[in-house]
């Protein structure tokens, strides 16, 4: 149990009517989920707002009501909070409730538009390797040290976020790396995490279905630098034309990494094949199981982070050495007969242009690149015609299909990214709806030493079509496919 004066400690208060005395069981922003001796917080959504829930939530036994608006007739015995911004409120609760749990590790928060995944988990996994108990909150899971549990969004909500921590200072874990995305920025899921360290990967076209521009876009990202203490460090990709913007008005101290310009973390590429990459870090040579410029890039993130962190420079080198590719992120198979597959999570125009990028560097151009690719439902509509356009030119041959359409028509998001096709191009592309059947055309069409990149869903092993989630793993699919055609 816990006292609310003390869960309202350092929220912005407006009024308050009742007491504040009052013992809490817990803090809900669902108000089904109440119960006797709870908080509930009205969060006004996207689909639905809280304050019409309000009178459900004290039927179900909640005895604080946290609003932005009282309502107009005030239920006895029950103690009412205005604030200016409940989702602001909740999260400030929640650190509090748990007691803010973020204090008592090294929380350091990953955040752009592509790479955040494999940049927390390779922390992760480095941080393991040196022997520490380590939290890591991402897209794919979140691990409180070896136990893992299943996600369904980048960045939690912040009730979630501050219960997973308070695990973590159970089992003594010392660093967490944690995700965070535009979305958990915006709707303020981080605000009252005491963050060690920031990084800033990239930033190019996402969420524009959201954020209603580019500018908003970055700015939204931005803040999560600004909100960093001046005990903290902040670390960004000094290449990217909005990195420097990033770091502007932090507090931190700042730190850059790249492969153009001269910074603090310098990476070269020596070498590159569907087998890794060579690298030299600030003058030491490295060699990594991963593939692409891009992954140059995580790499480097990984280790000036790892450095900044007091990892010892050698130690670094070798574990970032021994380091597994993150499931879904290039994720790389060749089948008996010797053809490539590639399954990675790029969903934007820009990890598109990345990952067929990277491909064709490698590949002699003796050999077919065929893409299968789509676009999520529900999402970002600007974006579909310039994956179309990439698609179509940098690929031998391109299937569009269906990604999670989600509650649009999939035969209409398809004719979206079929808009961005370039003349020349037409001629390489096939529209096939149903995802299995476009990457069993694929298979089909492949011959020794072609390759096949199957973008979009990556590590997800569900296709989501109208709120059903039915299982559909891309890599599995693939495997299964080319094994019935004897190659």
């Amino acid at each position: 149990m816990k006292v609310l004066k003390d869960i309202l400690y350092k929220v912005p208060i407006e009024s308050v009517k009742g007491s504040t005395a009052v013992d809490l069981k817990s803090i809900h922003f669902d108000s089904r989920l109440v119960s006797r001796q709870d908080a509930f917080v009205a969060i006004r959504g996207t689909a639905a707002d809280g304050h019409l829930y309000i009178d459900a939530a004290i039927s179900q036994g909640a005895e604080v009501i946290v609003c932005e608006k009282f309502p107009s007739e005030l239920a006895p015995g029950i103690t009412y909070v205005q604030v200016k911004d409940t989702r602001e409120a909740l999260a400030i609760m929640a650190s509090n409730y748990y007691d803010r749990p973020s204090s008592n590790l090294k929380l350091v928060g990953v955040t752009g538009t592509n790479g955040k995944t494999t940049v927390s988990s390779l922390l992760y996994q480095l941080f393991k390797a040196l022997g520490y108990k380590v939290g890591l909150i991402s897209t794919v899971t979140i691990k409180v040290d070896e136990k893992e549990f299943s996600t369904k969004l980048t960045t939690p909500d912040s009730l979630t976020i501050n219960a997973y921590l308070k695990m973590m200072n159970e089992v003594g874990v010392e660093f967490c790396f944690m995700e965070v995305s535009s979305h958990g920025i915006a709707q303020h899921r981080t605000l009252g995490l005491d963050f060690k360290a920031g990084i800033f990967t990239n930033l190019s076209q996402d969420h524009l279905d959201y954020h209603n521009s580019f500018a908003e876009y970055r700015d939204v990202k931005k803040r999560f630098f600004d909100q960093l203490s001046k005990d903290a460090f902040a670390i960004t990709n000094i290449d990217d034309k909005n990195g420097r913007y990033m770091l502007q008005n932090t507090k931190s101290k700042t730190y850059g990494y790249g492969v153009k310009n001269l910074t603090d973390y310098k990476v070269k590429i020596l070498e590159e094949s569907f087998s890794g990459l060579k690298l030299n870090i600030n003058g030491n040579e490295v060699w990594s199981r991963f593939i692409g410029d891009f992954n140059a890039y995580n790499l480097l993130a990984v280790y000036a982070t790892a450095d900044l962190l007091g990892v010892e420079k050698l130690e670094n080198l070798k574990i970032l050495s021994q380091l597994k590719p993150v499931e879904g992120r290039y994720q790389h198979h060749i089948s008996e007969t010797g053809i490539h597959v590639i399954v990675d999570y790029a969903h934007t125009p820009d990890a598109l242009k990345n990952v067929l990028q990277t491909t064709n560097e490698i590949r002699t151009r003796n050999e077919e690149l065929i893409t299968v690719v789509g676009c999520g439902g529900d999402r970002d509509k600007t974006k579909r015609p310039l994956m179309g356009k990439i698609a179509g030119n940098l690929s031998s041959k391109v299937i569009f299909t269906s990604d999670n359409p989600r509650t649009e028509d999939p035969e209409e998001i398809i004719r979206d990214i079929e808009k961005g096709v370039e003349p020349q191009d037409v001629f390489k592309t096939l529209h096939i709806t149903s995802r299995k059947q476009a990457i069993k055309t694929a298979c089909s069409l492949a011959q020794k030493g072609d390759i096949i990149l199957i973008a979009g869903k990556g590590h997800e092993t569900y296709q989501e079509v109208h709120g059903v989630r039915s299982d559909f793993d891309d890599l599995k699919i693939v495997k299964d496919l080319l094994a019935q055609f004897n190659k």
